[in-house]
């Protein structure tokens, strides 16, 4: 991402933030429909190499996705501390395996820079930028980029389905 292309933030958007290894990552709340316990989670046969597999959340099938991997970072290691965070992905319900959650923060719209130029390129391309607010720095990640880099993600109904 360039600055020619920076699509800056909402003034007075909420991010909730998460680790990923040591890196504070965030998403909007807008995206967000809850948090919630890992759980347990069904493997899936022939799923993508990032989709850990499926989980069912009080009737609903959920596909879940470790952003770690996701993002070229690794793998979660789950532990008590481990989240899946839900969103909406195209209509069906999509949770990202996150390390550990941490806060929520106003995005202020000045605070905002486009991603580094030296930054890993699996990383930038997944940002809607950097939040800067004191010491601490947030990747603030784009939900539409994350889902939309891999179309298998986009066919995790057809694997809810069969698994159901």
């Amino acid at each position: 991402m360039t600055e020619d292309n920076f699509e800056p933030i909402d003034a007075d958007a909420l991010l909730v933030t998460f680790i990923l290894n040591e890196t504070v990552f965030g998403i909007d709340t807008n995206d967000i429909q809850e948090v919630v316990r890992v759980g347990k989670i069904t493997p899936v046969h022939h799923a993508p190499v990032c989709v850990v597999g499926i989980r069912n959340l009080r009737g609903r099938i959920v596909t879940v996705i470790d952003l770690k991997c996701r993002l070229e970072m690794g793998s979660v290691e789950e532990n008590f501390e481990s989240r899946i965070i839900i969103v909406e992905w195209q209509g069906e319900p999509i949770g990202l395996l996150v390390d550990r959650m941490a806060d929520t923060v106003v995005a202020d719209p000045e605070a905002i820079t486009p991603p580094p130029a030296n930054m890993n390129v699996a990383r930038s391309r997944n940002l809607r930028g950097i939040h800067r607010c004191g010491e601490r720095i947030v990747a603030i990640l784009d939900l539409n980029a994350i889902m939309m880099s891999d179309q298998q993600i986009s066919q995790t109904s057809t694997w809810s389905s069969e698994a159901a």
